[in-house]
């Protein structure tokens, strides 16, 4: 698969204090601009986002030509580094360079220091939940990444000049989804996204009993926290999938959604290290890739559907002859692998994938 990478630059207002995305209405004059690559920079920078074109729903890429070293940095942040009370030290740390020089190079190329870019990040994804969902204040606020109510609403006043209360009131009713029957949010995609083509991938790769798709709909069950959930996915209006999720509760949100949009291939990082397109993690995706070596389509589904209805942890109830979430490592014994069928050979490799992947996460 491929996708269309588009530059996203955001023009901002210097006699209004605003920053709009592409296409916005908005016709300032050119002398009164400012671009900036990343909305978290026009934010560094006093500008707030504007109300009727919404940037805060598309998250642009790391400007081209960033060191691999800030690359790697906004990855982890992303991943949440700086959520439940990582500093920029601790992030510094992990990259291998000091906090100054972090922030020196944040400064430089993205226009933002990680802080604040992590404060955009939590920000932007808790307005969309704002304008989506019927979700309480308090549970936003944890759902997108804040420590506490008292920062949530701290952060959202410096970034859109309001509270919550007040964003909550000037939504659109017209314009939001129902969230009922589960949580349903907007999914961005950049230009050239084609559903089709990924649905497409994602039935081929399909785990029986784990992940189905019906129609233009993806359904698939996950684990948060060890415990069971499952994602919908089908097409929206033009720019956005619909996303609807259903889990045991809304802590970390922000960080699930980041997954599933890399999942999906909706964010168009496809570098090695990823689980690929229908793979919920890595550990995933490397058995998946043992179950196909040498299998063809159906014989490698049936090899994953018994490995998974053997091994996973039972998920009653749903619809479309879902049953079980995919195994984790932890599940992985050569007892419990000779029970699902598979060979001597195999059981080697998929118990040292699964220490390795349990010694990662240690």
């Amino acid at each position: 698969m491929s996708y269309t990478w588009a530059m996203t630059t955001y023009s901002a207002v210097v006699t209004t204090g605003i920053y709009c995305r592409p296409g916005c209405g908005a016709r300032p004059k050119a002398s009164n601009t400012r671009t900036f690559e990343l909305a978290a920079a026009a934010e560094a920078a006093g500008f707030r986002a504007c109300l009727r074109c919404r940037p805060y729903r598309v998250a642009g890429p790391v400007p081209l030509g960033a060191p691999e070293l800030v690359c790697q940095a906004v990855q982890m942040i992303i991943y949440g580094a700086l959520d439940d009370g990582g500093t920029e030290a601790g992030l510094a740390e992990r990259a291998g360079v000091s906090a100054r020089h972090l922030r020196r190079l944040f400064l430089q190329h993205l226009g933002a220091t990680p802080d604040q870019l992590a404060r955009s990040r939590r920000a932007h994804f808790a307005r969309r939940l704002l304008d989506d969902t019927d979700l309480t204040a308090a549970d936003i606020a944890f759902a997108s990444g804040f420590g506490s109510l008292r920062q949530f609403n701290r952060a959202m006043q410096e970034v859109f000049r309001s509270s919550p209360t007040d964003l909550r009131r000037r939504r659109h009713r017209a314009d939001r989804l129902i969230a009922d029957g589960g949580l349903a949010l907007r999914l961005p995609v950049l230009p050239g996204y084609d559903w089709a083509e990924v649905r497409s991938a994602l039935a081929a790769r399909a785990v029986p009993g784990v992940a189905v798709v019906d129609g233009d709909t993806y359904r698939r069950t996950i684990t948060v926290g060890g415990e069971a959930g499952l994602l919908e996915v089908a097409p929206g209006e033009p720019g956005n999938l619909v996303l609807r999720l259903h889990l045991p509760y809304w802590e970390g949100l922000i960080h699930l959604v980041g997954r599933i949009a890399g999942l999906l291939g909706a964010d168009a990082d496809q570098r090695p290290g990823l689980a690929g397109p229908g793979a919920w993690t890595e550990f995933e995706a490397e058995v998946g890739a043992i179950a196909r070596h040498g299998r063809d389509a159906v014989a490698a589904a049936r090899w994953l559907g018994s490995f998974a209805a053997t091994l996973g942890p039972p998920v009653p109830g749903l619809p479309g002859g879902l049953t079980h979430a995919f195994p984790a490592a932890d599940a992985v014994t050569p007892e419990r692998l000779a029970r699902a069928g598979v060979g001597g050979p195999e059981t080697a490799a998929i118990t040292a994938l699964a220490a390795a992947n349990l010694a990662a996460s240690a």
